[in-house]
């Protein structure tokens, strides 16, 4: 068989993971492949740059000619972003072209598109890389797990949102302090929203959920809340219950509907989920057979994620001579068997809850709001009731006095989400409830 030939679009951190990986496991590459693989093209902003880092590796400031180029068998596109990324990665297709790509947003975004257009030209679109890094999670579900009935996933999949939420847990650190330095370190952006907001794991989330219930891509819908609103009180409150705070995306098949979404959650301190800390990622897989799976390693970086892009790269050589039809489908089912889900509002989702009041220290207060529970079907599993701190009542004006406030923690029961939203609407009308209430689920796994 003769030589595959690779071009990739973009030589930055992660282009140039895998193309180290490729020089320097080449040998070990072909005995699994029988056929050689080597970078023959990249096409870059900056040709300087491109050229100092000596990578044998010939350099092109244009993208297009790349996709279109007749001996480039496989395309590896690692710039990230849709525009122009999108218009290439169509070109490549159109070109007959297998793409391999670490670009989840646009995977998450335009997937279904890609895939219908691969579909037509008989090319594979490969994205392993483009959800926790390393971890062979979309292998896991669309091979490894084949035989299972995947009833629910959730995941640690975003590395900057695990590192705050681990620093805040270990060193009792506030939200905005470990913030700046996950972004001295490089650990987040300028601009951190994708990560601390969800987004960046909502993307992650869509891609898993569309391969493990053989479903189209459904970003739009998807819930998503992010971090930025948890505490270091809450963060000690949880502990002090049992429980460690992660941001989670969870993906649940329910008899009546699909839930997707993305939120802080309580795990209890012993789920092997609960202690993934720093800047690892970890998905737990539950199917029908099996049971429960755990998938941990590293979610981003340069080697990790050129590792699981060499890993579809590997995928596609072996199977270059097969009929598209007896290929791996790109989602894991049959592009005819793919099947729409209803996806359930955020009102019909179903999990526990922490809540935290603050409330003016006085005789029945927590009586009232049991009271609420108990008249909406809501059962408690635990209260927390703290000692009273002076602060003040409500917002701060010039006639504001400092009261005794009580900090109130309850964990309910698994409930429908729609009720507990009411039970906190009718909570914080009463008059002896001084502050808006803080609601973070939780999951047992």
């Amino acid at each position: 068989m003769k030589p595959v030939s690779i071009g990739l679009l973009g030589l930055g951190t992660v282009g140039q993971g895998v193309a180290r990986i490729l020089t320097r496991n080449a040998a070990e590459i072909e005995r699994r492949t029988g056929c050689g693989i080597r970078v023959t093209l990249a096409a870059v902003r900056d040709r300087n740059k491109a050229e100092a880092l000596n990578l044998g590796i010939g350099i092109t400031t244009d993208a297009q000619a790349l996709v279109s180029d007749p001996s480039i068998d496989i395309v590896c596109e690692a710039i990230g972003g849709e525009d122009p990324t999108l218009a290439l990665l169509h070109s490549a297709i159109a070109n007959g072209k297998h793409v391999v790509t670490a670009n989840k947003a646009l995977i998450a975004i335009h997937g279904n598109e890609l895939f219908r257009a691969a579909h037509t030209h008989g090319v594979t679109v490969a994205f392993e890389s483009a959800v926790a890094g390393g971890i062979p999670i979309i292998k896991a579900l669309r091979e490894g797990l084949a035989a299972n009935r995947i009833q629910w996933l959730a995941g640690i999949i975003n590395g900057t949102g695990n590192f705050i939420l681990s620093e805040m847990a270990e060193k009792g650190r506030r939200f905005d302090d470990v913030l700046a330095e996950a972004q001295a370190l490089g650990y987040a952006e300028a601009d951190p929203t994708f990560d601390v907001e969800g987004i960046d794991a909502a993307h992650k989330l869509a891609i898993m959920a569309s391969v493990a219930f053989g479903m189209p891509l459904r970003f739009d819908a998807v819930y998503t809340e992010g971090i930025s609103k948890v505490t270091r009180e809450d963060v000690e409150f949880a502990d002090e219950l049992g429980y460690r705070i992660k941001h989670l995306g969870v993906a649940r098949r329910r008899k009546d509907g699909v839930e997707l979404r993305v939120h802080p959650t309580l795990i209890p301190e012993r789920r092997l989920l609960a202690n993934v800390n720093g800047v690892m990622n970890a998905v737990v897989v539950y199917g029908d057979a099996v049971g429960p799976t755990l998938y941990y390693g590293a979610g981003a970086g340069s080697e990790p994620t050129g590792s699981a892009m060499v890993a579809d790269i590997i995928d596609i050589v072996r199977a270059l001579d097969a009929d598209p039809s007896h290929r791996v489908p790109i989602l894991g089912f049959q592009d005819d068997a793919l099947k729409e889900h209803v996806m359930l509002k955020t009102a019909d989702y179903q999990a526990a809850y922490y809540l935290r009041l603050h409330a003016l220290d006085q005789p029945g207060v927590l009586a009232t709001v049991t009271d609420i529970f108990g008249k909406l079907g809501i059962s408690i599993e635990a209260i927390l009731q703290k000692e009273p701190e002076m602060a003040i009542a409500g917002e701060l004006t010039e006639d504001s006095i400092e009261v005794p406030i009580v900090p109130i923690i309850l964990l309910t029961r698994r409930v429908r989400e729609g009720l507990i939203e009411q039970a906190i609407e009718r909570i914080q009308a009463l008059s002896t409830i001084t502050q808006p209430v803080t609601r973070i689920r939780v999951e047992s796994l």
